[in-house]
């Protein structure tokens, strides 16, 4: 599937709002965006003012649209993205090259990102960004692909400012290429395939595995369309709405941000990671895809995460359940783990298992299986009513976390555990009170 056959897919099911009015790119089409954040409803702005091109946003900010892109129901999707993580492991279907690739409709040599619309988001942002995009790289020893999603804001025609997170597989060949005094080519991805936006937000793979194996893996088997570049020796998604390429420049660090991060606070303006582009090329009257940080990034990466740790842990502990990473825990920083301990200070184990499977996690709660995980009050009442923190909090100092979180010390902090599971002999004391189950409609009730 590609980006403009799902949203004419959502259309059919009545799940696309459209803007027809127009809407200024910066600031006023984010402001709106969030007033539908975490509906069952995608917004396309038809018309933004200064540019030619229509713009969607909200794809992965409701955990129903996101199963009904997989097939499945909300509930479901971990299971599914962890299946295809397994599938790939065991049997990778390599991408294809195609030839006249529906992302070269149109070639532009001499690029001007500025022709792109490419929103502001949040007010203090430094400028507009790409803020989901697919980022294709080449491992510079290996020549295996990486896949990664990176905040990107233009600061010229031609000109990107990125970060790049401590550990991520690109910035090891950023690192690598530069000490070579060389460029890293790169194509930048927009308007994709839902699964290559897994396959990039997938923490299950390895530096050495070409990730877009997993989106064959969801997509049946179907291998992934690529197709050459241009200008750079990087491929780009043949189904893609825009690709740009590009490189990033070695030795050379240019004012990015601030943004508003996935944390809800503000990443600071620092000297970070330069792209120069060498060219744009699309389908004709492409129909581009912004993210608005917040539920679509915790949902997107919850759900990715979500089945590696649940894999990880069961393969580790026995017992689990479920594993919610919750949209206050920003999708990245915490995770509830739900469980029936084999034996005493299984719990424990389990926390330690859910960091090792999700690094960037600073915080686990493990729960049995009468808490409803995906409600915060009740995952609260068994840390305040089961959790004696003499006993049962797991802190470990001076680890490695993730650098976006501002609880830590960019990127190193304390990780915490609570084991909030019923001890042995205290299952009484820790019964639920319960009521009969009615059915309303049997009375009559004014």
């Amino acid at each position: 599937m590609d980006f403009r056959s799902v949203i004419a897919r959502l259309e059919q099911q009545g799940k696309v709002v459209h803007v027809k009015s127009e809407v200024d790119p910066v600031h006023e089409l984010a402001g709106i965006a969030k007033k539908f954040e975490g509906q069952e409803k995608i917004v396309v702005f038809d018309r933004v003012k200064g540019q030619k091109y229509p713009v969607a946003c909200g794809l992965w900010w409701n955990r129903d649209i996101i199963g009904s892109l997989f097939g499945v129901k909300a509930g479901e999707v971990p299971g599914v993205f962890a299946a295809a993580g397994k599938s790939f492991q065991e049997k990778p279907v390599a991408p294809v090259i195609v030839e006249n690739p529906p992302c070269q409709e149109e070639v532009t040599l001499a690029p001007n990102l500025y022709e792109l619309t490419v929103p502001t988001l949040a007010l203090e942002d430094g400028g507009a960004y790409f803020s989901n995009c697919i980022v294709i790289a080449k491992d510079p020893d290996t020549g295996v692909r990486n896949t990664s999603i990176h905040r990107l804001m233009i600061t010229g025609k031609n000109r990107l400012a990125m970060l790049m997170d401590v550990g991520r597989h690109l910035r090891s060949y950023y690192e690598r290429a530069e000490a070579k005094g060389q460029p890293l080519e790169i194509t930048i991805n927009n308007g994709v395939d839902p699964a290559v936006y897994v396959c990039a937000t997938y923490p299950g793979t390895g530096i050495r595995d070409d990730e877009l194996g997993v989106a064959s893996a969801l997509n049946g088997g179907e291998p992934v369309r690529l197709s050459c570049s241009k200008t750079v020796g990087v491929e780009g998604l043949a189904d893609a709405e825009v690709v740009i390429e590009g490189r990033m420049l070695p030795n050379i660090r240019e004012p990015e941000g601030p943004f508003g991060e996935v944390s809800g606070f503000y990443a600071q303006k620092d000297n970070r990671w330069v792209v120069e582009v060498t060219a744009i090329t699309n389908r004709k009257q492409p129909l581009m895809s912004t993210l608005l940080p917040g539920k679509e990034v915790w949902n997107s990466v919850g759900c990715t995460a979500e089945a590696s740790i649940l894999a990880t842990v069961s393969k580790m502990v026995g017992g689990v359940k479920n594993v919610y990473l919750s949209h206050g825990n920003c999708g990245f920083f915490g995770c509830v783990v739900q469980m029936e301990p084999t034996r005493p200070g299984m719990g424990k184990n389990a926390i330690m298992a859910a960091f090792a499977a999700f690094p960037p996690m600073n915080m686990v709660t493990v729960v049995n299986s009468d808490v409803n995980i995906f409600d915060a009050e009740d995952v609260m009442r068994a840390i305040t009513t089961r959790c004696n923190v003499a006993e049962d909090m797991v802190i470990i100092k001076h680890a490695a976390c993730h650098e976006l979180n501002p609880a830590t010390d960019y990127g190193v902090g304390t990780k915490f555990g609570f084991d909030c599971t019923v001890k042995p002999g205290q299952e009484e004391r820790n019964k639920k009170v319960a009521f009969r189950d009615v059915d309303l409609s049997r009375y009559e009730i004014e």
